[in-house]
């Protein structure tokens, strides 16, 4: 068997020359093609890691942009809430309103202004500052109805507080005087049962027609007065 070969090489040696070319060609084609092959498995690879890069990179956005939002709105929150602090030392505080009484006379229009502010504050506040991320139109349009209630009220406590009872004559200034002396009896625990009560209804009298007494400032008042009667 080797001998044939041996012999078959010795008489058509020439035909190297006719297909050495081909064979070369072709295995360069061969290593060529092998060589995209890879190149573009390489670059299917480098899509893939841009893409998952991108993805990530998005995803760090989004949640850098959430709690941007979440930080802004929470402000708010925090302004709305400092806000409403303020106004319930005049709501829940009748004494205090009588020395300012133009937070509730809603016939000036610096304080109809600011009760308007609040309510529409009121009105767009939400629940949870995670409640308006997302919605960038929502939380531009409650951050600015904050800050207008905040400056209304500025605004409002500013005038109030420069006029206080000047607004009233004589005669009234001297009702508001003794109501606010009679308040301050009608909650001291020191006095009997039966002062309180008389002073409270004394009170009462005095400021009907001159302030107006928010709900709350009524009940809060009158809830003391019963704590000590019961005490």
């Amino acid at each position: 068997m080797m001998d044939s070969l041996l012999d078959f090489a010795a008489h058509y040696w020439w035909l190297i020359f006719v297909f050495g070319g081909s064979a070369g060609g072709l295995a360069k084609g061969i290593a060529a093609a092998n060589e995209r092959r890879a190149e573009r498995r390489q670059e299917r690879y480098r899509l893939k890691q841009q893409a998952k890069i991108a993805a990530a990179e998005a995803n760090g956005r989004a949640r850098t942009d959430a709690a941007t939002e979440r930080r802004s709105v929470t402000k708010a929150l925090d302004e709305h809430e400092q806000t409403d602090a303020r106004w319930f030392d005049y709501e829940l505080n009748i004494l205090t309103l009588i020395e300012t009484p133009m937070m509730t006379d809603l016939r000036e229009p610096l304080t109809l202004a600011f009760h308007r502010a609040k309510r529409h504050a009121d009105l767009l506040k939400p629940d949870t500052a995670d409640a308006l991320v997302g919605d960038p139109d929502k939380q531009r349009e409650y951050r600015e109805a904050v800050h207008d209630y905040a400056v209304a009220f500025d605004v409002a406590e500013v005038e109030a507080k420069r006029r206080r009872q000047s607004d009233f004559n004589p005669i009234e200034q001297q009702r508001l005087a003794r109501a606010q002396h009679l308040l301050t009896l009608a909650m001291d625990s020191a006095a009997s049962s039966q002062e309180r009560q008389s002073a409270y209804t004394k009170a009462r009298k005095e400021l009907d027609g001159l302030l107006v007494v928010p709900t709350p400032a009524r009940v809060e008042v009158e809830r003391r007065i019963a704590g000590q009667l019961e005490s």
